[in-house]
């Protein structure tokens, strides 16, 4: 195209490349023993469409797999752009997918992909218009299951490609490079739509990237939160609990961020809970820190469970000085309105080299504006209890506050704790609210611990929860409270329940598992 701008011969040597794709893509059907048929058809022409599926329709009376790949991208700030250009893009890509789905509506669908970028996940300066449509795409797909529950629909956000389409060409290798952002080589993303529709049923979106650089960078350490506001006193005193000291962040990719620091000096839950001399941070205290975080970011909302509890790391604290926990936590909604929250807790430490941070616990927090309706069981007292606490913690670590047990019995399969008496406090101040039960949960814990010492000649320690839900907090007990332990697959995991003398169930726990320490203990 001599003597023609390079924006203009491009467009044109797009078009050639674009042609040639399409004769490598029919060669490629016929070479493998298929027929392809070629239409070339404006995506906008609604008409043309309804026509070309019609007589898909006819011929084979059903779609195995509909792929709309199509797409316009024209870079501009809004202030720059007119009208008309903003809805062309915008509508190639929604109105030529609606189009395609409401002329198929009378036929079977095996699987929809549609095309969509990276810049409708995260979106990108001067493709408003562009993000909206791909994001758009991504919605419509995701809503299929509802109203076309028998196909599989698949969006896939692609980054820019390193070999092929407008990304490849010009400047913009050197701008994606400047900006962090990996380009995908084609023989890395070419297989990926075959991979999605034969390696399994996922129907959703999917990202194909490498690093994303810019686009999930924050443009604020907080992440817009006003941070002393909302851990102002007041606001921590509306939210109640003591455990999550300061929350620091809300980033949009990050997620949540908050830290507080723990002595064991001034924390009876660390005092009492200390092996060799060294506290040890209580799973069960795990489960209330993310309880109490999850309720600070979501207010108006109770915790219904904590399931999927990992307790992956023991958080020490040497010398018995304080330790700072850093948490981070994101919120997903559920599709009745209810929340999970995935909650991680790491400590931090300064090495030669530079930080080094550890996973310690992880849970998802499950939330709900509704309560568990609290339920009540047959139970009848047992009798007296054979194993007494002395003879359990000769051989438990726990100091007067993680004393739970006021005598145990083993039979079978099954265990009974009963609640001590006149514990300590566990937290300090002591009169600060609880939202898991805490010590209740330890309850069924050290009381799976007897049946193990009992029945294995084990002591363990915890590992994992699958689910556990609090009804009822320990102070609101009137009568005694006992654990009732169901050890499943000979000890593999357990079931328990805290419940009153009436029956009345405080917590329920199932999936608990533990880890045995090496050697034999007898009780």
């Amino acid at each position: 195209a001599a003597g023609e701008k390079p924006v203009a011969a491009q467009k044109k040597l797009a078009a050639v490349e674009r042609a040639a794709a399409a004769l490598r893509a029919i060669e490629a059907v016929q070479a493998a023993g298929g027929t392809a048929v070629y239409h070339s058809v404006n995506l906008l022409d609604d008409a043309a469409l309804t026509e070309i599926v019609a007589e898909i329709g006819e011929r084979y009376g059903r779609i195995d797999v509909l792929i709309h790949a199509g797409g316009l991208e024209i870079s501009k700030g809004l202030d720059r752009k007119p009208p008309e250009q903003f809805d062309l893009v915008y509508d190639v890509k929604a109105d030529g997918f609606y189009s395609l789905l409401r002329a198929a509506q009378g036929l079977p669908i095996g699987a929809v992909v549609v095309f969509s970028s990276v810049a409708g996940r995260f979106g990108n300066m001067g493709q408003t218009d562009y993000s909206a449509a791909n994001d758009l795409l991504c919605k419509i797909c995701s809503s299929m299951r509802r109203w076309r529950p028998e196909t599989r629909a698949i969006a896939i956000d692609w980054t820019a490609w390193a070999d092929i389409g407008m990304a490849a060409r010009g400047s913009i290798p050197k701008i994606m490079e400047m900006a962090g952002i990996e380009m995908l080589p084609a023989k890395c993303g070419v297989p990926t739509v075959r991979r999605e529709l034969t390696a399994g049923g996922f129907s959703g979106e999917v990202l194909v990237a490498g690093k994303l650089g810019l686009l999930t960078e924050e443009s604020e350490a907080a992440g817009g939160l006003d941070v002393e506001r909302f851990n102002s006193p007041q606001r921590r005193g509306e939210r109640g609990g003591i455990l999550v000291e300061r929350v620091t962040a809300a980033q949009v990719y990050g997620g949540w961020r908050a830290e507080t620091t723990l002595a064991p000096q001034s924390q009876p839950f660390l005092r009492d809970h200390a092996l060799d001399g060294t506290p040890l941070l209580p799973g069960v205290m795990g489960a209330e820190i993310f309880a109490e975080l999850a309720l600070a970011i979501a207010p108006g909302y109770g915790v219904t469970a904590v399931t999927d509890a990992q307790f992956l790391a023991p958080f020490k604290f040497y010398r018995m000085e304080p330790q700072t926990l850093y948490l981070s936590a994101t919120a997903v909604p559920e599709a009745n309105g209810d929340l999970q929250v995935y909650a991680e807790l790491r400590s931090r430490r300064e090495i030669k080299s530079g930080r080094q941070e550890k996973l310690h616990f992880s849970a998802t927090v499950h939330l709900s504006k509704n309560a568990p309706v609290a339920p009540d069981v047959a139970f009848t007292p047992p009798a007296p209890l054979d194993i007494p606490a002395e003879a359990i913690y000769d051989i438990y670590f726990h100091g007067p506050a993680y004393r739970v047990l006021a005598g145990a019995a083993v039979d079978g399969d099954q265990a009974v704790g009963l609640l001590a008496d006149a514990l300590p406090p566990n937290v300090n101040p002591a009169d600060a609210p609880e939202m898991m039960a805490p010590r209740l949960i330890e309850l069924c814990f050290q009381t799976a611990g007897v049946w193990q010492l009992r029945q294995q000649g084990k002591m363990a320690l915890p590992l994992a929860i699958g689910s556990v839900t609090a009804y009822r907090q320990e102070r609101e007990a009137d009568g005694r409270l006992y654990a009732v332990v169901q050890a499943v697959a000979g000890g593999e995991a357990f079931a328990a329940r805290v419940v009153d003398e009436n029956g009345r169930v405080y917590v329920a726990l199932r999936g608990y598992r533990t880890v045995a320490l090496p050697g034999k203990v007898q009780l």
